[in-house]
């Protein structure tokens, strides 16, 4: 049985923490100060209890003065002093004078009457629990001090009580009205942090922040953000290893991360094109930025970008395997125009000339093949030259194959893309040349003799011109027209990928010749030169 998970909101956690926090706090305070209150009640109760007492012991009346003067001077005490009742006793105790209901009772001989000091204790009087100060009357006689009597004057509990209350509701009353502010501060915080985090609970976020580097180190383009102020906050591991660092690094300036990139000035001025080429520490990407805005305001950008050059190796692996895929159906093409153009001879009964198209057919294949089949031992090249030679035969050009060529089975670093690349363009650059010409012929010649592979093709064209040999490596140049120029320009990075280097040489009959040179080893480190003049 899956067990439900209860996920309380932000908003409801902050104000019950605060809430709760508030009421143990208000509620130690309020309980702190209404005892405090309370023992200071009480003990000034206590305190004018007995300062009355002895105030009213020190007076004349209370010392053997007129009984109706003591009892003025009681009632004027009471009034002024709030006292529930004082009495005046005599050295017996007996009630002299008094302000309460009990006249006729007879209180008990207190410490006053036998030790001559004042004391406060509590007691009842009529039923109700009184605080009572009482204080011996002192009288001078034959030099010493002699107890004749005592005063006492009560308080009312309960009037102290009262106070005790009316003061906790004052409090009661301030510690709501703290906690109602309390609660409005909470909801207040709560709203703004809800609106910096745009509404998300933190298990959303939380949720978000482990999909998010998930989908980061999954995917292979680069990925960096920044703040507004262009410091890197996040980078994902596929653009480290774009970048060459050693690891992903945050809290630097992007212009340090990716300088010559510009992306500064695409934070500070606002969007970038998408698709941008540019170039960073000798290395080409291609880039696309979003600026991050949020209420008009720029937050930062997010910079993704890939290696140009893979791209570029990607797609000219794509345009030389469509180009093999095209030679090889040249080759079908041409062998299904042969085969219509015997069947309809022998439809027609010219069976003598469907026999002749025939053997001259076989004996053109049986040379061509038999060399390339008895001195070519590599698959990859058989098959390459296979749709070449049908393609010359569709472009009315003759390719021969050099019978001093041979070679055995390639090296496995030497791969099918590198050879449809290196042999293909090679052998397509040698047909544009002769297109124009009287004579359409190629040769190829192919030997692994020595420590290289060499590659040769020539052809019987107009040659390349001495000023020219620099430039029909780059990448774009071409006599052809627009969009062209990028075949020699891949036989160039093709070649250099494979540690080996390409001589162009013009030949003294006319027509151009490209040798490459590829080490057998891949251990072999080559200078690579983009072309070598071996003159005319």
């Amino acid at each position: 049985m899956v067990k439900k998970r209860f996920h309380f909101s932000l908003q409801t956690k902050i104000m019950g923490l605060i809430a709760a926090l508030l009421v143990f706090v208000i509620g130690v305070l309020t309980i702190t100060l209404a005892v405090q209150h309370t023992q200071e009640e009480r003990r000034q109760a206590e305190q004018l209890a007995i300062q009355t007492a002895r105030t009213i012991s020190y007076m004349p009346p209370a010392k053997g003065g007129h009984e109706a003067e003591a009892q003025e001077v009681i009632e004027q005490m009471k009034e002024q002093t709030g006292a529930y009742a004082i009495y005046i006793l005599d050295e017996k105790g007996d009630i002299q004078s008094t302000t309460g209901k009990s006249a006729q009772m007879k209180l008990e001989r207190s410490r006053e009457m036998l030790f001559g000091g004042s004391h406060v204790s509590e007691t009842k009087a009529d039923e109700r629990l009184v605080i009572r100060g009482s204080a011996p009357i002192m009288k001078e006689q034959k030099g010493y001090s002699q107890v004749i009597g005592s005063v006492s004057v009560d308080f009312l509990q309960t009037e102290t009580e009262q106070s005790i209350k009316k003061h906790l509701r004052n409090l009661s009353v301030i510690a709501v009205l703290v906690l109602l502010l309390g609660f409005a501060g909470a909801a207040a915080l709560a709203k703004s942090i809800r609106k910096d985090t745009l509404g998300l609970e933190p298990h959303e976020i939380a949720s978000l922040y482990r999909e998010r580097n998930a989908m980061l180190f999954a995917i292979r383009e680069g990925v960096i953000a920044t703040n507004r102020e262009g410091v890197v906050t996040m980078m994902n591991v596929s653009a480290a290893e774009m970048l060459k660092l050693p690891e992903p690094v945050i809290h630097l300036p992007i212009e340090d991360v990716m300088p010559g990139a510009g992306l500064k000035s695409v934070l500070e001025q606002g969007d970038m094109q998408p698709n941008q080429e540019v170039s960073v520490n000798d290395l080409v990407f291609i880039i696309n930025t979003k600026v991050m805005t949020q209420g008009g305001q720029t937050y930062g950008i997010v910079v993704s970008f890939r290696e140009k050059t893979e791209l570029k190796k990607l797609i000219d692996k794509l345009t030389e395997v469509r180009k093999y895929s095209e030679d090889l159906r040249a080759q079908t093409h041409e062998f299904s125009n042969k085969l219509y153009a015997i069947l309809g001879l022998l439809e027609l009964g010219e069976y003598e000339e469907a026999i002749d198209l025939i053997k001259e057919e076989y004996a053109i294949q049986n040379e061509q093949h038999d060399l390339l089949f008895h001195n070519i031992h590599s698959q990859q090249v058989q098959a390459i030259l296979l749709g070449k030679i049908s393609k010359a035969s569709e472009k009315k050009v003759k390719l021969s194959i050099d019978e001093n060529s041979s070679l055995a089975p390639l090296p496995a670093h030497i791969g099918l893309s590198h050879l449809i690349t290196i042999i293909g363009n090679l052998i397509d650059n040698a047909f544009e040349a002769v297109a124009d010409q009287s004579v359409k012929e190629a040769v190829v010649f192919i030997t692994d003799m020595g420590h290289d592979i060499v590659i040769e093709v020539s052809d019987t064209g107009p040659g390349v011109p001495p000023d020219k040999i620099e430039a029909v490596f780059q990448r774009g140049y071409s006599s052809k027209g627009m969009k062209r120029g990028y075949g020699l320009a891949n036989v160039k990075d093709s070649v250099h990928e494979l540690g080996g280097w390409i001589e162009l040489a013009n030949q003294k009959t006319g027509g151009a010749v490209f040798t490459v040179f590829i080490p057998k080893e891949k251990q072999r480190g080559n200078p690579f030169d983009s072309h070598r003049d071996c003159g005319g």
